[in-house]
């Protein structure tokens, strides 16, 4: 049976502890694509063979059939849940979708980094890190969080960074007409000058303007991040005759992460095909998984994966962009691979085969013949248990009039 696992004889010491067999490994890091097995040991990744099968093991994982690969890194998401507006619960989550790390990006301002700290990242079985919000207040309502400028406080800001370098890894600014009302790009300017004097790269979320995106491209600095990169606002990076937005090229050749940032505003089916045909893939393929996404049509990084399959891309390129390519981004070279040495974070995958139809933010639809769904997630060597329907949290607390699924824009 697919996933299932046993123990092995009493009394054999174990050359591992788990040890996976006979799956497809897909390890875009490491170079490794085909039928190998992966030895885990101590909590690292201890030997990627073409046969373990003769070693013992505490726990043998059967992995025929299936895809191997290191545990999916989602580099755009929001789990404070309970206090802000979009925060769900990492854990639930992570047990069906192969997210091992994630990155909470800007739910937790200055005022209330401490409380997700505490209550967010230390009881949480997955791994998570954040960007900042320049706003002190985060993200606890829906919109607005920069219309008044006295909650950009620098200096408090720059106090809650240092403090917590070890979980905070950027500053992130939401730029346009929903976030920023009256007050221009000056948010952007003070999370510019934030970031530059703490030596961290910015995350910039894009959608429909003002301002424009001409306005935002002048702040960008190579190593920052653009996300919602191929939305269909009016600030998205097509120039009005269709072609790539010269001034994002550039900065894209120089080093500017272009990253998906789905949700549930800010994909669409138009744009991606139109930036593809002309070359310009995504750096980095994350969810902006929140309470609105999580309902549809996004729904988890498996489905958001599963619909560049359907744009042509191929498997390794889009497992690439969700394992080492957001670890590059993180600095963390021990994520997103199988070598071995790294930590043992492993994700298992079916690939169904059928006739699908995907969705864009607008509901515009795409057929595809794939989709990726999990089977198993391991954290450090141990499966994550999947909670049972009746018993996982609900998410959308808010009033159905308050949450339909294009509601943000």
């Amino acid at each position: 049976m697919a996933g299932a696992t046993s123990t092995s004889a009493e009394g054999a010491a174990p050359q591992f502890d788990t040890v996976i067999l006979g799956g497809h490994v897909i390890d875009p890091g490491a170079g490794v694509v085909g039928q190998f097995d992966v030895g885990i040991r101590e909590g690292r990744i201890a030997a990627v063979e073409p046969s373990l099968a003769s070693a013992r093991a505490e726990r043998v994982i059967d992995a025929r059939g299936q895809i191997v690969t290191p545990g999916l890194i989602d580099l755009h998401t929001h789990v404070y849940w309970g206090v802000t507006y979009w925060g769900i619960e990492a854990d639930p989550v992570a047990a069906r979708s192969g997210v091992t790390t994630w990155l909470d990006v800007g739910s937790a301002g200055s005022y209330t980094f401490p409380g997700f700290r505490r209550y967010i990242v230390e009881p949480s079985r997955v791994r998570i890190y954040a960007l900042l919000n320049l706003s002190a207040i985060g993200l606890v309502a829906p919109t607005w969080e920069f219309a008044n400028l006295d909650y950009c406080d620098l200096e408090l800001a720059a106090q809650i960074v240092e403090r917590n370098r070890d979980l905070i890894l950027g500053i992130k600014a939401r730029i346009d007409r929903n976030t920023t009302r009256g007050v221009g790009v000056r948010p952007l300017e003070l999370a510019r000058e934030l970031a530059d004097g703490l030596g961290l790269p910015l995350m910039v979320h894009i959608g429909q303007g003002p301002p424009t995106i001409d306005e935002v491209a002048a702040l960008l600095r190579p190593g920052d991040i653009l996300t919602h990169c191929f939305t269909g606002g009016t600030m998205r990076i097509l120039t009005e005759d269709g072609k790539v937005h010269p001034v994002i090229r550039e900065l894209h050749d120089r080093g500017l992460v272009l990253d998906i940032g789905h949700g549930a505003g800010s994909f669409s089916f138009p744009v991606a095909e139109a930036l593809l045909e002309q070359g310009l893939l995504p750096d980095v393929i994350s969810s902006d998984i929140h309470q609105l996404a999580i309902q549809g049509p996004m729904f988890d990084l498996p489905t958001t994966l599963s619909k560049f399959l359907a744009l042509g891309m191929s498997l390794p390129e889009v497992i690439e962009r969700a394992t080492v390519a957001p670890a590059r981004v993180i600095g963390r070279q021990d994520l997103g691979t199988l070598k071995p040495g790294s930590l043992s974070d492993v994700a298992l995958f079916r690939i169904e085969e059928g006739e699908y139809t995907f969705y864009d933010v607008e509901m515009t639809s795409r057929r595809g013949t794939k989709r990726l769904v999990n089977t198993l997630t391991l954290l450090g060597g141990e499966p994550l248990p999947l909670i049972p329907e009746s018993e996982r949290p609900v998410w959308a607390v808010l009033p159905e009039h308050q949450r339909p699924i294009l509601q943000y824009r």
